[in-house]
């Protein structure tokens, strides 16, 4: 679906984003056949793109009325945003929407529960409302059929193409949006014997977008400098047009999101990226870049589209936090871990250090990986901890999974609470965690290793009682040449030899 979600925002011209949007449905969702349903400008829809089946074809480019399509929209049966019609229910349509099948054509279905040829699925698409979702007015919809696995779509897959309409949405609007830019800027060119006229035609234009842009100086030592704004960007930025004129793009930017304004070309140039507001905060946005010119052999400015995507990034990054950390503890989960060992491993080329117990004997059986290098026991190196908490299946079974859960939760909190800076905390199995902690010495790591557990064994109320786990603890070692997954195995078998060494009567204690 992200890369269905992606071709939408790299389409060109309008009718490459309609194409694109159906493409999508049928590459990406699951679906043999999406028809796209654009709204004139007189309020009724033309079917204007259509993906799946050559011989479908045919009725592209046949207008329906809006009234159909409102009572269409409004007798279906609510999914979220989209709007479910049965086949049972489909005999009282009789309007002018063109139908790419009837009841009798069409694959028969599977079994009883499948979906049947003359189900309809639609998913109305809106312009992004001061709500979201349909709070603004509709652009299109878009309808899809015959799902590949002949069933009707699973709640996720509802989902999923819900979400793919609100983004095809954005995309649609925004190509409008440049299309008309873009023949704002060819009337100005063709014709310059009314050029007061066109000047008031891309002036208005300019003026009341209702998105943000700017003109900004091409090349010299004031490349970038910012000339003029309209509204919409000053409402987005928190900042007067007065103010804006003192700065360049280059001052607004994220300082993380320099090398990608830096790259992006002058003309035809586009990127997304975080511009500063007023109040210290920053937005998401997708600047797109366009060259004008006062007169043939004047001089050049940029043109500068600032759209707000900061919704779509907001989701896009929910989805990578979802994708890469466990739900319950909102810990980084095994992937994503592993994910950051490599790269620490990759990056820093990690040489480890030999470790062993305290002579005090504080954690006299956390067994720790030695590697044949060890530079001696001052040497610093990035030490992986692996913990299993003891007692915790007695906990769910006696209890309930809820209160096991809520243990869970407890002991990621403590556990993240105590790790030293630039540690992370991870949690990569039912009751296992491990602890990412660079520049230790073995005695830091063994240090390490007895914090936490005290940290984890004092008692956790739950619903009124008090629960008690203990923790047994394993140590690996990152050096050059190990992979992510023989540092946490090396760990792990460190945490089971622990465990195996205490008297289970001991576990729970420490």
């Amino acid at each position: 679906m992200d890369e269905a979600i992606h071709g939408l925002h790299v389409a060109g011209m309008l009718a490459d984003t309609l194409q694109s949007v159906v493409d999508g449905v049928v590459n990406g969702l699951g679906y043999e056949v999406a028809f796209m349903h654009l709204v004139r400008p007189d309020g009724d829809l033309v079917l204007a793109s259509c993906a799946g089946d050559s011989a479908e074809a045919l009725i592209t480019g046949r207008v329906s009325s809006r009234a159909s399509w409102e009572r269409r929209l409004n007798m279906g049966e609510a999914w979220g945003n989209l709007r479910f019609i049965p086949h049972t229910e489909g005999w009282i349509l009789d309007d002018d929407v063109p139908e790419w099948h009837n009841k009798e054509d069409g694959p028969a279905r599977r079994f009883k529960e499948g979906w049947h040829p003359s189900d309809r699925l639609y998913a109305p698409m809106y312009t992004p409302g001061t709500s979201g979702g349909s709070g603004g007015e509709l652009i299109g919809v878009l309808s899809v059929a015959r799902p590949r696995n002949h069933r009707p779509p699973s709640p996720d897959q509802r989902e999923a193409l819900q979400s793919y309409a609100f983004h095809a949405a954005i995309a649609v609007g925004s190509a409008r949006m440049r299309a008309n830019m873009q023949r704002a800027l060819v009337r100005l060119e063709r014709e310059q014997e009314i050029l007061r006229a066109s000047e008031e035609s891309f002036r208005q234009a300019f003026e009341y977008a209702p998105s943000g842009f700017a003109i900004a100086e091409l090349g010299g030592d004031q490349h970038g400098r910012i000339l003029r704004t309209n509204d919409a960007l000053c409402r987005l930025l928190g900042r007067s047009a007065s103010g804006l004129r003192r700065l360049a793009f280059s001052d607004l930017v994220h300082p993380e999101d320099m090398g990608i304004l830096l790259r992006t070309s002058a003309e035809g140039g586009r990127a997304e990226l975080r511009l500063g507001r007023r109040d210290g905060t920053y937005v998401w946005v997708s600047l797109r870049n366009s060259v004008v010119a006062d007169a043939p052999d004047g001089p050049r400015f940029i043109l500068t589209h600032i759209e707000d995507i900061e919704e779509r990034k907001h989701r896009e990054l929910q989805l990578m936090h979802q994708v890469s950390h466990d739900p319950l503890t909102s810990l980084p989960n095994v992937t994503e871990l592993r994910a950051r060992l490599n790269s620490r491993l990759c990056n820093d080329a990690q040489r480890s250090a030999d470790a062993g117990p305290h002579e005090d004997g504080t954690l006299s059986h956390i067994h720790l990986e030695s590697p044949a290098d060890d530079a001696g026991d001052g040497a610093k190196g990035l030490a992986v901890l692996v913990c299993d908490l003891d007692g915790f299946k007695s906990i769910n079974d006696r209890f309930g999974h809820h209160t096991g859960d809520m243990v869970l939760v407890e002991v990621a909190q403590r556990l993240t609470n105590r790790i030293p800076d630039g540690g992370v905390v991870g949690r990569v199995g039912g009751n296992e965690f491990a602890v990412l902690a660079d520049g230790l010495t073995r005695a830091d790591a063994v240090d390490l290793a007895v914090r936490l557990r005290n940290a984890i064994i004092p008692p956790i109320r739950v619903d009124g009682r008090a629960v008690r786990v203990g923790a047994s603890f394993g140590i690996g070692w990152a050096h050059c040449g190990m992979t992510a997954d023989e540092v946490l195995k090396s760990a792990d078998e460190q945490m089971y030899i622990e465990k195996r060494s205490r008297p289970t009567q001991h576990r729970r204690t420490g």
